[in-house]
């Protein structure tokens, strides 16, 4: 089940993704993409909709029809560091012992094909295609054998950095990581039964045409189900937080020399079976 938001920019309306490729609008059924509807009872009752009953949204999801995050209201956007080993590599920087975790503020959250804009006097402002994790049942201090029971899906993340807010403006990466528009998330929400195995995926990311990145979640550091009982030593995990886990090679602080984004450029980016985004980047 694929699940999104769709609609201008903070009047989004819950909907679905038929087999044909064509929104489904879930208004009458949930008031948003968000908190109860993700919980286990709450996606079990959309499983039980038929979509040719819902009412059919007009227009093309990502050519014409805007998407917005394809969850709403997300309390908590949790990210990991240097989770593939050729990135902690690229980055010059060792392969951690224990996830590394810091913050995205959630006020950067937008849609997957929104701009993104670099912030005031920023020269160093990156890319990062990821995997996103989105909770469904409450967790607290879960093991790792039963984590993926907190699981309600998965998504597509670019996790925008600003480097020199990251690591020049002493020791804490949160800094370079929440700036407005730095966290496009969607299109959709694939639910969990729809992706067997969250560590068998590819991952990419073109800026103008070009490949940068192009990775598998086979090669993380920490699995899913590691993140997910390890954040959740740290903090209630709740329906609706996200936990980006990290990138895989060829960001442009890897280049040599490095490459950041200056305006004018379009990222686009994806992973096998959640979708594609598409971000003009705005100076």
């Amino acid at each position: 089940m694929k699940l999104l938001r769709y609609g201008p920019q903070g009047q989004e309306k819950p909907g679905l993704l038929d087999d044909q490729g064509r929104v489904r609008d879930l208004s009458g059924h949930v008031p948003d993409i968000a908190g109860d509807a993700l919980t286990p009872a709450g996606l079990d009752r959309l499983r039980g909709l038929d979509p040719a009953d819902l009412p059919l949204v007009d227009g093309t999801p990502q050519q014409g029809l805007r998407l917005g995050a394809c969850v709403g209201n997300v309390r908590k956007f949790v990210a990991i560091g240097l989770n593939y080993a050729d990135h902690a590599a690229e980055s010059g920087m060792p392969v951690p012992s224990e996830p590394v975790v810091f913050n995205k503020w959630t006020s950067c959250i937008v849609g997957p094909d929104d701009d993104v804009h670099i912030p005031r006097g920023a020269t160093k402002t990156d890319w990062e295609v990821e995997l996103g994790v989105v909770i469904g049942a409450p967790a607290r201090d879960v093991p790792e054998d039963r984590a993926m029971d907190h699981v309600a899906g998965y998504c597509v993340v670019n996790d925008v950095s600003e480097r020199e807010w990251q690591l020049e403006r002493t020791a804490t990466w949160d800094k370079g990581k929440g700036f407005d528009t730095f966290g496009p998330i969607g299109p959709w929400l694939v639910t969990a039964d729809d992706i067997p195995d969250p560590q068998d995926l590819d991952l990419w990311l073109e800026v103008d045409g070009r490949r940068y990145q192009d990775g598998t979640t086979r090669t993380m550091v920490f699995g899913v189900a590691a993140l997910v009982s390890y954040c959740s030593r740290l903090m209630t995990l709740l329906p609706g937080d996200v936990i980006t886990t990290g990138t895989p090679p060829g960001v442009g602080m890897g280049q040599k020399p490095p490459v950041f984004l200056k305006g004018g450029e379009t990222m686009r980016l994806g992973i096998s079976g959640l979708g594609e985004q598409t971000q003009k980047v705005v100076a």
